[in-house]
């Protein structure tokens, strides 16, 4: 009776509240199949010594306190009826701390010793728990079928065992199944949460295989509980209707009525934020995009410890702007997206994907619109020219004086209301929160410095600003104009015309980056987003500007190719003027013979990115650079230049050494940031340059300078048969004189090159190889050489500075 009354009792009390405290806290993710059993489950390892829930730790304490002091074990029997609720009690508490291996000997513990007990359907149903929870679903499947055959089980054990058998059948992935079994499961339990809950998952795994009926069946179900199951089931379930229901003139007006019911409703306030987000995808159905966006951020604003439907909303508005051609609003909100998702998935890497290609369209566009803004006013009259700016600086000030205006009202409304308010000079001395007039001063302080802001994470970001929004609409392209200059400056038409370029260099060099920016634009809108309108616009733009040289051809080309794509009768007359201006190109070779680009194909960018690879390994560096810097211009345009760039960098390091090498590999980070050769160009400047940038040379009396040591002969490129035959000479003399060293050739810079002999253990020991070829008549090699340990070696090739280290020798 002590055990019972007790010590269990108040166990039992401690688990109680520690598990309703699990499910006040836990939510559940709707945009997923939902578990059978409410529980957070996070990926942490928990040991016993660790700071678990308090609730359930007095649960496990009183627990083994009933069985400590009150186990009436005589003769392997069991004489206090107790003691098998108190091990039952035990891995409860330890199952929902998470600590399943301990939980699993308390459970088998009863099954093992307690062969009477009326727990044990209960104890085995709890076991498999245990099991599903680490990943042994058959064995969970194959024990509760077995408690199912054999024994005689109450309705609420048999619909809990059907529902764990359900969730090893979800994990399994066998959905037709756990279907069943949750189908049995909600008739034979009566509690009705969760019958809801059975229900609801029901209808997720038939939305699953795609019946949508019969998901709308099991929805119904969940509606008709109504207030016996939580409204969360209801609410969500009546959304998914909605999903599955396609919106036609006969239904439109009837769900929107019934959203607009839903929303209406006071009852369904915690859950305002679905609602408005189901609202937004009917108005972006329906065409009411103004309305539907506005929804989507008024479910932003209800959305709290949310991520799931923060990445749905800012993934739609993200949509809704890409569709609309708005690449710049969509690339920010895509960041949106990703700031909500968990990494390592794939939801996250296509998100990623997405926003990496719109970050070239960004950074193009940004690029385009500016150089042809300030183009356009360099080409504009004197006269306009003024006039534009007059107009400009008109509108600012305008802006100024309505701002001042509405600056000025709102501290003669705002504070005086505040300060005459009730309680408000009684409050004088109070905490500032507490202290109403303080209080109004510092929001309408807030408003008129910030204006109206959202409320949502970095919002006090320069790109958010209430001047910047201020004058987002004005004329002027470049905004960031009047941020930039005085207060005086900006009412200053000199200021704005001295601004203005005049030097033919610097707009030609303007006018070659516009060129650029829309045929990268044109590539990007044709290759990754099937944007053959915009990327023919962007690409004949390019062709009527007067572009380069190695732009024309690939504009022509790939303009053929949108024709070709789209059906347009142009692309007969493009076809003919690429061969009949351009007859030498490989774009007219590939016209004429279609059979020219074909991978194995000589001429083909690949081919000719192999061919330049073997030159790189035989250190032919010079050829390297010259030829790839030639098909660089060949096929501007084509996936292959990337590659290029980066083989000629790593060409330009080998002769020129670590500066050139540097500013070759920002060259390739910066231009090509979203490639993968852009993307380890911006590694190595990151990680590799910093460790090769020490200059600093070991002596040959330093600690460590005993190991590998190098013979090198200095040769100049010129001189290539005179080092070629001192090459085979020193070969000659390994195998004479029985030595294991190695013999090599290395490119140095330009003009010289290095024969070496690799692997001496100690200085001494090179020194008397080099003189015993000195001396030897058999070799009688007299040529200038030196002596180096293999650590200053990389770093005289790295820096080209031998001078340097002969000079401290």
């Amino acid at each position: 009776m002590n055990t019972k009354y007790n010590t269990l009792y108040n166990g039992n009390l401690a688990f109680e509240e520690g598990r309703q405290g699990l499910n006040d806290t836990y939510r559940d993710n709707y945009w997923e199949i939902l578990p059978v059993e409410r529980m957070e489950v996070t990926d942490d390892i928990k040991l016993d010594s660790e700071d678990n829930n308090p609730n359930f730790i007095i649960a496990e304490e009183k627990a083994a306190k009933a069985i400590q002091k009150h186990s009436m074990m005589i003769k392997d029997t069991e004489h206090n009826p107790q003691t098998d609720e108190a091990f039952l009690l035990l891995g409860k508490a330890r199952y929902f701390d998470q600590r399943y291996i301990p939980a699993l000997e308390a459970f088998n513990y009863i099954l093992n010793r307690y062969t009477y007990s009326d727990k044990l359907n209960e104890a085995v149903i709890w076991r498999e728990k245990v099991n599903i929870r680490l990943e042994n679903e058959e064995i969970a499947l194959e024990n509760l079928k077995r408690l199912l055959k054999l024994y005689r089980l109450k309705d609420q054990e048999y619909a809990d065992a059907r529902a764990m058998m359900g969730q090893a059948y979800i994990n399994l992935k066998v959905v037709d199944t756990a279907i069943q079994q949750l189908k049995i499961a909600s008739a034979y339990t009566r509690k009705n949460p969760e019958k809801g809950r059975y229900y609801y998952i029901i209808g997720q795994l038939y939305n699953q295989l795609g019946k949508k009926d019969s998901a709308n069946m099991a929805f119904d179900q969940v509606i008709a509980l109504n207030r016996s199951s939580p409204r969360v089931y209801k609410v969500n379930a009546e959304l998914q209707k909605i999903q599955n229901t396609v919106i036609t003139e006969e239904n439109k007006e009837a769900v929107f009525e019934f959203l607009s019911e839903m929303e209406e409703n006071r009852e369904n306030r915690p859950f305002l934020n679905k609602i408005y987000h189901q609202l937004a995808q009917y108005h972006l159905g329906d065409g009411s995009d103004s309305l539907a966006l506005d929804y989507f951020n008024k479910s932003l604003r209800a959305t709290e410890r949310m991520p799931q439907l923060n990445a749905l909303n800012y993934e739609a508005m993200a949509l809704y702007n890409f569709e609309d051609n708005n690449y710049k609003v969509a690339g920010a909100y895509y960041d949106s997206v990703l700031l909500n998702l968990p990494e390592n998935t794939n939801k996250y890497r296509v998100v990623k994907k997405k926003l990496d290609n719109l970050q070239d369209v960004i950074k193009y566009e940004d690029i385009a619109k500016d150089t042809d803004s300030i183009i356009s006013l360099y080409e504009m009259p004197l006269t306009a020219r003024e006039t534009y700016f007059k107009d400009y600086i008109a509108q600012l000030r305008a802006a100024k004086e309505e701002a001042q205006k509405g600056k000025d009202k709102l501290i003669n409304t705002g504070v005086a209301s505040f300060g005459n308010a009730k309680g408000g000079k009684d409050s004088q001395g109070k905490f500032y929160f507490y202290n109403v007039t303080a209080l109004g001063y510092g929001k309408t302080d807030f408003k008129s410095r910030w204006g109206n802001r959202v409320l949502e994470d970095d919002w006090r970001w320069s790109t958010k600003t209430k001047v910047q929004a201020q004058y987002a609409d004005t004329p002027m392209d470049r905004a960031e104009a009047p941020l930039a200059a005085t207060d005086e400056q900006q009412y200053n038409l000199d200021f704005y015309l001295e601004s203005i370029p005049q030097e033919e260099a610097i707009i030609d060099s303007l006018r070659r980056e516009r060129n650029f920016a829309n045929y990268q634009l044109g590539l990007i809108y044709k290759e990754k987003f099937k944007e053959n309108h915009l990327a023919a616009a962007k690409l004949e733009a390019v062709l009527k500007s007067a572009p380069e040289e190695r732009l024309i051809i690939p504009s022509k080309y790939n303009l053929y190719k949108i024709y070709e794509e789209e059906g347009s009768p142009l692309v007969v007359s493009m076809k003919n003027d690429i061969i009949a201006n351009h007859p030498e190109s490989r774009y007219a070779e590939i016209l004429i013979n279609p059979q020219a680009i074909l991978q194995g194909s000589v001429e083909s960018p690949d081919a000719k990115y192999g061919e330049l690879y073997k030159m790189f390994q035989n250190q032919e560096y010079v050829a390297v650079i010259a030829q790839a810097e030639e098909n660089i211009a060949k096929y501007t345009g084509d996936p292959i230049v990337p590659k290029l760039e980066m083989l000629k960098a790593n060409a330009i390091g080998r002769v020129m050494g670590y500066e050139d090498f540097k500013e070759a590999l920002n060259f390739v980070a910066l231009n090509y940031p979203n490639h993968p050769e852009g993307k380890k160009a911006q590694a190595m400047v990151n990680d590799l340059l910093p460790r090769l940038s020490n200059t600093d040379f070991i002596r040959a009396s330093e600690e460590g300078s005993r190991g590998n040591w190098k013979l090198v002969f200095p040769m100049k490129i010129k001189d290539n048969a005179k080092a070629l035959k001192l090459k085979a000479l020193l070969e000659k003399s390994m195998k004479d004189l029985k030595y294991t060293h190695k013999i090599s050739k290395d490119i140095y810079t330009i003009e010289d090159q290095f024969v070496i002999v690799h692997g001496f253990l100690s200085e001494e020991y090179a020194l008397g190889y080099a003189e015993l070829l000195k001396n030897n008549k058999d070799y009688l090699v007299n040529d200038e050489n030196f002596v180096i340990l293999s650590t200053n070696y990389k770093i005289v090739q790295i820096h080209k500075n031998l001078q340097a280290y002969r000079a401290q020798q």
